[in-house]
């Protein structure tokens, strides 16, 4: 039954986190989870459960998690294999098992299933599956606090929370970094002109009604254009291959996470919809401006630093633009500038270079 009383504080060593899923923003959603057990469990190893193999990527750069089991996507038609990782996994006897997610049956099942002396997970309701229930009011909205609420909540029997959250991180090496700035810089000078201001990237795809139409991306960038003169616009070019901003920028595209993740540490600016690639972008620590018409603000909202989402609702790209423009100003500490005319259905007065470099 569960047994809120007994606080999880030692003999922590050994922590396995259930998360089964493919998605690269819920996988990255995970690593302020990370940091928080390095912290609170010093010396202790971690083991993850995904799903797929892009879970292998974010983490590669945690010191402290050894393995991370990449169970196969739509497991139950590969039966073979999830049963051979799952036995793999069951080998170990874990101090702490933590199931992170409010109303995931399949990690609640895992956490069931492998073998630990703690289990946490949320619950309003004492079960036999865990150890320690948290309650769901624990949990808050942000996705990528809600572990840690879990995890303190049960560390230290108390119905409270610190306000401190470390922020997402993919933990870039050095080199990484500089091979980022390297592209960075050749895309940026392969504009007509030499530019000194900031460099800013676009990534304009999401999924379903995340995504905003070419068309209002053609009016923020030429919007961002009028107003930045001087900036340099490169497009973070999708998985599929192909431009979203009708190949009028420097575009860079990669299949590896990592690249991609070295290359928007180098932009001075990202801004992008909702989705998978606006959490990279929070992880490297470049500004990253999320923009938001379908899905709630404060559930998944980049922060830490000078992150930050806007609520776009029905605005034009122009308009957003312009609250862009004012937002990353106010990071500067500079004057707001003088406002722009919102433009409409114009093509930007730059060379279309649209050179992707493969990963």
């Amino acid at each position: 039954m569960s047994t809120p009383i007994v606080s999880i504080r030692q003999g922590i060593y050994r922590i396995l986190i259930c998360r089964p899923n493919h998605r690269l923003g819920n996988t990255l959603l995970l690593t302020p989870l990370i940091c928080e057990l390095e912290e609170r469990y010093q010396g202790a190893e971690i083991d993850i459960v995904s799903e797929g193999d892009i879970a292998e990527d974010v983490f590669k750069g945690f010191f402290s998690v050894k393995r991370v089991f990449c169970l196969p996507r739509r497991g139950f038609k590969h039966p073979v294999a999830m049963l051979r990782t799952l036995f793999r996994i069951r080998r170990t006897h874990y101090d702490l098992i933590i199931d992170p997610t409010l109303g995931s049956g399949f990690a609640r099942a895992l956490t069931r299933l492998l073998r630990g002396r703690f289990k946490v997970g949320f619950s309003d309701k004492p079960t036999r599956t865990l150890t320690h229930a948290v309650p769901h009011a624990v949990a808050g909205r942000h996705m990528a606090q809600r572990p840690i609420n879990l995890v303190r909540w049960a560390a230290n029997s108390i119905k409270t929370t610190s306000q401190f959250y470390p922020p997402l991180s993919i933990r870039l090496t050095r080199d990484e970094r500089a091979e980022g700035a390297s592209v960075v810089a050749a895309l940026a000078a392969s504009t007509s002109r030499q530019k000194e201001g900031p460099v800013i990237g676009i990534f304009g795809n999401a999924t379903g009604t995340k995504r905003y139409p070419e068309v209002w991306w053609t009016d923020f960038v030429a919007t961002l254009h009028d107003a930045l003169p001087n900036a340099s616009i490169i497009e973070i070019v999708p998985a599929h291959a192909r431009s979203m901003l009708g190949e009028a920028w420097p575009g860079y595209y990669s299949s590896d996470i990592r690249r991609m993740a070295a290359v928007l540490a180098a932009l001075d600016l990202f801004v992008t919809a909702d989705c998978g690639v606006m959490h990279l972008g929070s992880a490297t620590g470049v500004t990253t401006i999320g923009l938001f018409k379908a899905t709630a603000l404060d559930v998944y909202v980049p922060y830490g630093g000078c992150n930050t989402g806007i609520d776009t609702a029905d605005a034009s790209g122009s308009d957003t633009a312009l609250r862009v423009i004012e937002r990353y100003e106010a990071t500067r500490g500079s004057p707001p500038l003088q406002k722009a005319v919102p433009r409409t259905r114009r093509v930007p007065a730059q060379p279309a270079h649209g050179a992707h470099i493969g990963g």
